[in-house]
């Protein structure tokens, strides 16, 4: 079973979760009360979407000893759709073809099969599959194939959508492999802590956005973000991870110093995926969650996130 940390947090989350889906529901039923009909429907489908993401991830810590190999395996299948959507975004050639094949079926298994192994030794490894070898292969098999036109374009392509969907992500059920001091065994607490900011402060910055937002900060690429929801996000996530430090092995003050370089992390994430967005002029990368998109647009933020966090929690509070 989760230690008692987990069980709480995960606890107070669904109860919120409840609590939030009650008001949704009543608020919808109630079109008198004043409020933008699309602002609600817009907060029922980020709801019904957290339902799902927050489902999963207590499912697979609800498993006990297996959890490690479960939560690494649901995080698999999230970066492998993610990534399929990534690349179906743009046609391909047929020269890309071979090199697909090897992305989808050598390194993006073998990344988290490393990572779910949770071996000391393998971690340099884990860090130097996909961006030293895979980034070397992909080009290299592509021009095997012998079809040169827009070679450069394909190439990144598929290496941007391999770093961000795999590489980046698998940086979050890392996290359960970590060594903290006095927090043994509940480095599953650490990583629903670390996704929970992370939706929070997506949820916190569109919040404050319609709240208080003036000054768009490119409207170009996402009309919806403005600097005053960025800052009120930003600090509204803050003070919520500083309040979750019993859950995490930081103090207040560092749980607020994490909370607030995820948060910025995801900020980042968001907008460079909608400038990807907009260059190739989709909405959406997919349709799999009803009314959000597709995966990719779910996991934007934690993409970015998730490397700077374990990085940032292995070099100051984990073993060497």
């Amino acid at each position: 079973m989760p230690d008692r940390e987990t069980l709480s947090l995960i606890g107070g989350v669904l109860a919120i979760l409840f609590v939030a889906t009650t008001i949704g529901q009543r608020l919808k039923r109630s079109p008198d009360v004043g409020i933008n009909p699309a602002l609600v429907d817009a907060f029922n489908l980020r709801i019904r979407a957290w339902w799902m993401m927050c489902t999963v991830l207590a499912g697979a810590v609800f498993l006990g000893p297996p959890a490690r190999v479960a939560t690494v395996v649901v995080f698999f299948f999230i970066s492998f759709w993610a990534l399929r959507e990534f690349i179906t975004l743009t046609p391909t050639r047929l020269g890309d073809h071979r090199a697909l094949f090897w992305v989808f079926t050598a390194f993006t298994p073998l990344q988290y099969l490393i990572v779910g192994l949770g071996v000391e030794e393998y971690s340099l490894l884990f860090s130097v599959l996909i961006p030293v070898y895979a980034f070397l292969f992909i080009p290299a098999r592509v021009a095997m194939a012998g079809d040169y036109k827009r070679f450069l374009e394909r190439v990144a392509k598929i290496q941007a959508g391999l770093m961000i969907c795999v590489y980046c992500l698998s940086y979050a059920p890392a996290i359960l492999s970590l060594k903290i001091p006095d927090y043994d065994g509940q480095t599953a607490t650490l990583l629903f802590f670390f996704v929970l900011i992370v939706q929070l402060n997506d949820v916190l910055q569109f919040a404050w956005g319609k709240l208080l937002g003036r000054t768009v900060i490119a409207p170009a690429i996402s009309p919806s973000r403005t600097w005053e929801g960025f800052i009120g996000g930003v600090a509204s996530a803050s003070l919520i991870g500083a309040a979750l430090f019993w859950a995490t092995p930081f103090t207040p003050w560092q749980a607020a110093g994490m909370a607030a370089v995820v948060s910025v992390m995801g900020f980042a994430g968001g907008m460079t995926m909608s400038a990807i967005k907009r260059d190739r002029g989709v909405q959406d990368y997919g349709t799999l969650v009803v009314g959000h998109g597709g995966v990719l647009d779910r996991i934007d933020s934690v993409c970015f996130a998730a490397p700077v966090f374990y990085h940032l929690t292995r070099y100051f509070f984990a073993l060497s």
